[in-house]
């Protein structure tokens, strides 16, 4: 068993001043494989004022010192991939396909920052005034546990690109990978405080990282309550914000899309990452007409998806994280059946033949109406809701009647049709007929799923403030 008792400070290993040991789990078997000794407010204090005080000189360095500081630490982050990808399959239990791509996404990310450093203006004109974009200040990074290294060196890439120190509140269920990562960018060769690192609970080191007046930006991936909450913390000093936060998206079937297509990706798209996915299309619409064909189809493609083993090939959805979300999915899909839903494929327990482990029978429910609890909350696990529509302007209406608008989804046999469906839709990126990830597009949702973008210039901005200066001849 790992035990893990050092966290990152002034670019430095040290030991936490907090005291508390926290279990770490196998998902696939629901054993405990390590403990990690949990940073405490003092801790996040300690990691604020290194930040604090290595800012003054990072916020001068120039393009091209970041631009080898990026590159440097995405060499590192590559150079332990394998490594990563062990964790990950061991801690969070993603499987084999998934896993690859969260471990290369974490130094493809690096790299994405970098190019959009390499072109990004940060001087320009506005009639007689000359702007200038200048870094916030210490950036408060807080992280999720579904994909822990790629929200780790994303977030960080972008905040040092555009001229921030950092202090990361990785989730406490994701520390093997945390420590992975923690040392490859070590191995970087960064400046002493540029970035810390402090896994703690979110209560006591994030709480502490949201109301710090020496935080000037906080940035935030995970639920919508606890966004509310650092919104709330960040309100009395102004904190420039930035909330990735939950979704319910919406997958609109059209009438004249194929469904040889649109199964399938409707398939792939509800249960990306085992279902715990912001982004996850977990209500799929589609036509009352064409509604028993689609069922029948869907039942299909659903029924031959694997949920087990994530080091098994054949695996497509891995475990649930844990205990406390395993249970979290079985009550909804209780909730599901008690409210009238009915069960079309899957349901309550684990899947045949498993004893152990936290996973879910891939589930879908039909005869939903959009006002049903399965329709509006956001589940995080492997379970889908159909429900129809009569036509395509009902169609729109239900995809928008969410608190939510983090993503969409629309598949359809015409593409432009697709797209002026998109264009009506309430979400901060829409997919037609494809899944496809753009790295360079701007990332974040409408309404109740956030504030503030991610990626490209978009997100670079969010850790810079524009100055005006305008100078008598």
């Amino acid at each position: 068993m790992e035990r893990i008792d050092q966290i990152y400070i002034d670019g430095a290993f040290v030991t936490p001043h907090g005291d508390e040991w926290f279990n770490l789990f196998n998902p696939a078997t629901e054993e405990v494989i390590g403990q990690v000794r949990l940073a405490d407010a003092e801790d996040a204090r300690r990691a604020i004022a290194a930040a604090r005080r290595a800012f003054p000189a990072f916020s001068r360095t120039t393009r091209a010192d970041r631009l080898a500081m990026l590159e440097r630490m995405r060499a590192a982050v590559a150079a332990h991939e394998d490594e990563l990808l062990e964790a990950i399959v061991r801690e969070y239990g993603a499987p084999a396909a998934r896993s690859r791509w969260m471990a290369s996404y974490a130094h493809q990310v690096i790299a994405a920052a970098a190019e959009v450093l390499a072109h990004y203006d940060f001087e320009r004109q506005a009639g007689t005034a000359r702007v200038v974009m200048q870094p916030l200040g210490v950036a408060g990074l807080i992280t999720p546990w579904n994909s822990d290294a790629g929200f780790i060196c994303g977030k960080l890439a972008t905040a040092l690109a555009a001229g921030c120190t950092a202090v990361i509140k990785p989730s406490e269920m994701s520390a093997l990978q945390t420590r992975i990562v923690t040392q490859a960018l070590h191995e970087a060769g960064l400046p002493p405080g540029v970035f810390n690192i402090v896994t703690g609970r979110g209560e006591v080191v994030g709480a502490e990282i949201s109301a710090s007046p020496d935080v000037a930006k906080i940035s935030f991936t995970g639920s919508t309550t606890v966004g509310k909450a650092i919104l709330r913390a960040g309100a009395e000093t102004l904190k420039r914000v930035t909330l990735e936060l939950g979704g319910k998206s919406p997958m609109v079937v059209l009438d004249d899309a194929d469904f040889a297509t649109a199964v399938p990706l409707a398939v792939q798209a509800g249960f990306m990452n085992s279902g715990q996915a912001c982004i996850a299309g977990t209500r799929i619409l589609v036509p009352a007409s064409r509604k028993a064909e689609f069922e029948a189809l869907l039942a299909r493609e659903v029924s031959a998806t694997k949920s087990g083993d994530p080091r098994d090939a054949d695996t497509a959805i891995g475990p649930m994280v844990s205990a406390k979300q395993w249970e979290r999915v079985q009550r909804y899909i209780r909730l599901g059946l008690s409210e009238g839903a009915r069960l079309l494929v899957g349901g309550e327990g684990r899947p045949e033949g498993m004893k152990r482990g936290w996973c879910v029978k891939p589930t879908v429910f039909t005869d939903v109406r959009n006002d049903m609890t399965i329709a509006r909350e956001e589940i995080f696990g492997p379970v889908l809701s159909l429900i129809t529509y009569r036509d395509e302007d009902e169609a729109v209406a239900i995809a928008n009647d969410t608190l939510y608008g983090l993503h969409a989804y629309v598949v359809s046999g015409d593409p432009q049709r697709g797209a002026r469906v998109a264009a009506r839709l309430e979400a901060g990126r829409v997919l037609v007929n494809t899944l496809a990830h753009e790295p360079k597009a701007p990332f974040g949702g409408f309404k109740q799923s956030g504030i503030g973008r991610e990626n490209g210039p978009y997100g670079l901005e969010a850790y810079l403030e524009p100055k005006a200066m305008v100078v008598a001849a």
